[in-house]
């Protein structure tokens, strides 16, 4: 096959999106661009978006191996959930670039007169698709709600998180189903530099808003026995994309939780947290948590203190888990996956003891949303080869076989 034959893709100033013929397809991992293989590609999934990188001038490469500037901007495809990535897209940056968005950028090229991704397919969960969600009917079903539970402003900040934001989580109170988010805290005890609902005025903008209110037990009991009640293998979350961390308002959750299973046993109750304040992880599990979904990035506490820029340390977060586990609630990792660090040598080594210290029974692999050159500014850099994103992935299941690797939080039968 010729180098050629992966085609490379530029977008002109309007956002037409050409392909280069006889110029061969890019990828980045890390700060290292290479040719794009088959075996990196999968054919772009239909709910795919594609994307024109302001500022980042495309790049391929012609048969003779020169790396070659195209006329036009970087292309990206945007990815939907359950797909990871394992190439970033290759670019020139223009000295005075401005800050991307925060968006999970892919490399994409033409391949078999088709478009392709540089991506895996990681778990497989028909209740995420996005044709369950945004229907015609979402606004009189929000109706339906808000006159069931009139006087809970949970309901009026969940509405506007669906209208607005299209969370799904938010969406599913509404379609009375499946997993319901439960925004409880305002504040957070990290800076993470990729925050999905705060970030600096020169920054670049959230995708979403923060919750500005502490809803009161009763407040949360409410909602939750409303969707546990109502919603076929029905959960509740705390900690969702529009609040803080949740632990810091573990009384509150803790006093709702009581106040839940007091009224239902029915369905399962989670927490998407950092855990890093262990004394309300504590509390939150006590009360009678079902799973908990931890947000990390790294088993180096370096490279973790460097995205997270949190008040607590990595030995904290180790604690949170290492508690829950040991009162038998199912933990989860939100792994925050960016190709060319997580599959450093050095990073697999610290997981593969973390896991040996803390057998946690799930990973969620979940592309991370951010300005990739930033990205790799804050952290550390790498002191080893890259293994590659499939690698990473196969040694950790061939090592620890109790891991379920995917993207989704699943139903938990209790």
């Amino acid at each position: 096959m010729g180098k050629s034959e992966i085609i490379a893709l530029y977008a002109d100033e309007n956002g037409e999106i050409y392909d280069a013929p006889g110029i061969a397809a890019m990828g980045r991992e890390g700060d290292e661009l290479r040719l794009l293989t088959p075996d990196d590609l999968i054919p772009l999934p239909e709910s795919a978006d594609l994307s024109f990188l302001p500022d980042r001038q495309a790049v391929g490469m012609t048969d003779d191996g020169e790396v070659l500037p195209l006329t036009g901007n970087a292309v990206s495809a945007l990815l939907p959930a359950g797909y990871t990535r394992t190439m970033l897209p290759a670019f020139q940056m223009a000295e005075d670039a401005s800050r991307l968005p925060l968006y999970g950028y892919t490399a994409v090229c033409v391949y078999k007169d088709q478009l392709y991704a540089a991506a895996i397919y990681t778990d497989e969960n028909h209740k995420w698709d996005p044709e369950h969600y945004n229907t015609k009917n979402l606004k009189q079903l929000i109706k339906r709600v808000k006159k069931d539970l009139p006087d809970n402003p949970l309901i009026e900040h969940l509405a506007n998180c669906s209208l607005e934001w299209h969370c799904c989580t938010a969406e599913n109170i509404f379609y009375r189903r499946w997993e319901c988010g439960i925004p409880t805290s305002p504040v957070c005890n990290a800076n993470c530099f990729g925050c999905i609902s705060l970030q600096p005025a020169e920054c670049c903008p959230s995708p979403q808003s923060r919750i500005k209110f502490r809803p009161t037990p009763e407040q949360i009991a409410e909602l939750g026995v409303y969707h546990l009640e109502n919603a076929p293998e029905g959960i509740i979350s705390f900690g969702q994309g529009c609040e803080g961390e949740p632990s810091l308002a573990a009384d509150n959750i803790s006093a709702g939780i009581r106040l839940i299973r007091e009224k239902t046993p029915k369905g399962q109750i989670n927490i998407n947290t950092n855990a890093g304040y262990t004394e309300g992880i504590k509390k939150i599990v006590d009360a009678g948590l079902d799973t908990m979904r931890v947000s990390i990035i790294s088993a180096i506490p370096a490279s973790y203190d460097a995205y997270y820029r949190s008040s607590y340390q990595l030995d904290n977060v180790k604690e949170s888990i290492r508690y829950a586990l040991d009162k038998g609630i199912y933990v989860s990792l939100n792994m925050l996956y960016f190709p060319g660090f997580n599959d450093r040598i050095e990073e697999l080594d610290a997981w593969k003891g973390f896991f040996r210290e803390l057998p946690v029974q799930m990973i969620q692999v979940r592309n991370l949303n951010i300005d990739p050159d930033a990205f790799l500014e804050i952290m550390p850099p790498a002191t080893g080869n890259f293994v590659g994103t499939r690698q990473f992935l196969r040694e950790l299941k061939e090592a620890y076989q109790q891991l379920v690797i995917g993207s989704f939080s699943h139903y938990v039968e209790n």
